[in-house]
């Protein structure tokens, strides 16, 4: 039986559910994707990898995703970048390595800026900062634009899951105001980021636009051969956790 989350309160009331195992710094914070949680199979095998080294290690779940309260369609890319925010500043002490999957790598991006101090490094498997701008709202129809303009959200269709996103008018405002690629990204921190080279949902290239406008000059791109968005099998959740490994023992 899977032992209950512990549970962080927010001053608002709301809960952040999250699982920690103590150890030496650096720690890790894995940031989950867009409607992911952290039950998911990167986020336990970062855990295991970390348990095996001795090192501290940290999983939440966003506002509205997993096990922490709130609705998933009353999130904004704001709400869960502070409470991302919130865990590295009350659930982990010392130097981090922040690692995100899919939205997750924007979440981390704004997660470091905010608290540049803390942040050691940064992991990015497939990287979609932006992606509400770039991605989604591209790819939406003139009669889902209209209906979020005149009922404040649509649907679209999820190839992981029955149930279709609900794209709300305040998660496409709110993106906007955290857009990073258009402008230099002032981090100096080693950066990786994994990319397939076949993933259907958020292009390969985005992770080379992200290495061209981060400040650092210590950042590696690896581009996956026939690598899909979720990168999760088991010779992928090998990789991230050899990345992860590598840069813990670079710092």
């Amino acid at each position: 039986m899977t032992e209950a989350p512990e549970i962080l309160t927010r001053d608002d009331g709301g809960t952040i559910a999250y699982y920690r195992i103590e150890g030496k710094p650096p720690g890790v914070v894995f940031l989950t994707g867009f409607k992911s949680d952290m039950t998911g199979s990167k986020a336990l095998a970062l855990e295991d990898a970390c348990r095996q080294r001795g090192q501290a290690f940290l999983r939440f779940d966003y506002t509205g995703h997993g096990q922490s309260s709130g609705a998933f369609e009353d999130g904004t890319i704001g709400q869960w970048a502070d409470d991302a925010i919130l865990a590295l500043d009350e659930l982990s002490e010392g130097p981090q390595v922040l690692v995100g999957s899919s939205m997750g790598g924007w979440i981390m991006l704004l997660a470091a800026l905010a608290r540049p101090d803390r942040v050691a490094g940064l992991v990015g498997t497939a990287a979609a900062p932006d992606f509400t701008e770039d991605l989604m709202l591209r790819e939406l129809t003139p009669e889902q634009i209209e209906q979020i303009e005149t009922q404040g959200f649509t649907e679209i269709p999820n190839c992981y899951d029955e149930e279709p996103y609900k794209i709300t008018k305040a998660l496409l405002d709110d993106g906007r105001n955290h857009l990073l690629l258009g402008a230099k990204i002032p981090l100096d921190c080693p950066v990786r980021l994994i990319h397939g080279d076949k993933d259907a949902d958020v292009p390969w290239q985005t992770s080379l636009r992200i290495a061209e406008a981060l400040r650092s000059g210590d950042v590696e791109t690896l581009l996956v051969k026939n690598g899909d968005h979720r990168l999760s099998e088991p010779h992928d959740l090998d990789r991230l956790c050899r990345t992860v490994v590598r840069l813990l023992d670079q710092l």
